[in-house]
């Protein structure tokens, strides 16, 4: 049998090593010192993984706020199901954002939180005991069927109103209406309208505001929503800002209503993504930043992030790490 002389099989040859000296040294936050929430954000640079694509959002969009960017908000109808509606109203309300997009759940959510609160529940929540007992699941949060009820009673004499002054409105005119009508501090439409923050909805019709709308227009059929105006809105809202920014959080249609409208710019000047998806089935939502770029709704020379993880965990983060 022949024998192996383990000395002439290295696995690694340390003559044909680099040394990369000069790479930052992976490390992680020292616990055995007094705890320090900025110095703790700031190890995740050095912590590797997806702790540091965070800490590289973060500091993307300190390089928003410092150029003074337009800050555009994406966010799919779980950010609002979630408590992340109280981090994003805090944006809105302190004007650190300047427009908004959203599906069509981060618009009637945020109007019926305002009416009445979801709670926390259960993943493992068997589906057919919930229906039976009229709780909805989003996730583990539990939606009780009554809080669509007491939407349905706001939304209604508010369409109403708005016909009796015009029978054509755009989407986002039409969440305007519903910040104004919102009397409710936790209510992000509610700053949004009061801050003169546009908010978009280019799904509008894929939700319960959507089923109301169409009884609504049974009643009515002269309504009608103007849904190329909202195109023309943000378009000319990208084509106007010296630089824009983009924060996503999640995918869907809202992703790529707001990429879209940078096109005509050449794309935005900085790119944060935070979701969970993978690119790998030609998603939109799992593509990564430089997809974008190769459409123009990136620009080339900008610096761009994608955080691979749950924007509850991320999301409130970076807030924490650039605007407190």
């Amino acid at each position: 049998m022949k024998t192996i002389d383990i000395n002439q099989h290295h696995s690694y040859q340390v003559k044909n090593t680099e040394t990369l000296d000069g790479y930052p040294e992976i490390k992680g936050y020292d616990f055995e010192k007094p705890f320090d929430f900025k110095k703790f954000l700031q190890s995740f640079s050095t912590t590797g993984f997806q702790a540091t694509n965070l800490a590289s959002a973060i500091e993307i969009a300190k390089s928003m706020k410092r150029e003074k960017a337009t800050i555009f908000l994406s966010y799919t109808s779980n950010m609002i199901s979630s408590g992340v509606r109280d981090v994003i109203k805090f944006l809105v309300k302190h004007k650190q954002v300047h427009c908004l997009v959203t599906s069509a759940g981060g618009i009637e959510e945020d109007v019926i939180k305002s009416l009445k609160p979801f709670v926390i529940g259960d993943f493992n929540a068997k589906g057919s005991i919930l229906f039976e007992k009229g709780v909805n699941r989003t996730g583990n949060i539990f939606v009780p069927n009554d809080r669509f009820a007491y939407f349905e009673k706001f939304i209604t004499p508010m369409l109403e109103n708005i016909y009796q002054k015009q029978k054509t409105i755009s989407a986002k005119q039409l969440i305007q209406e519903l910040g104004k009508a919102i009397n409710s501090d936790d209510s992000v439409l509610h700053w949004a309208y009061k801050n003169d923050i546009p908010v978009f909805c280019p799904g509008l019709m894929d939700g319960s505001f959507g089923d109301l709308i169409v009884f609504f227009k049974h009643k009515h059929p002269d309504f009608a929503i103007d849904i190329t105006q909202d195109v023309y809105d943000m378009s000319r809202l990208t084509l106007n800002a010296e630089k824009t920014g983009v924060i996503i959080l999640g995918g869907g249609i809202a992703k790529h209503f707001l990429l879209n409208a940078n096109i005509f710019r050449e794309g935005a000047n900085f790119a944060i993504y935070i979701n969970t998806a993978d690119e790998f089935d030609g998603s939109d939502s799992g593509a990564k930043p430089d997809e974008a770029v190769s459409w123009g709704k990136i620009n080339v020379n900008a610096p761009s992030v994608k955080v691979h993880c749950d924007a509850t965990i991320a999301f409130p983060l970076l807030v924490a790490g650039v605007w407190t």
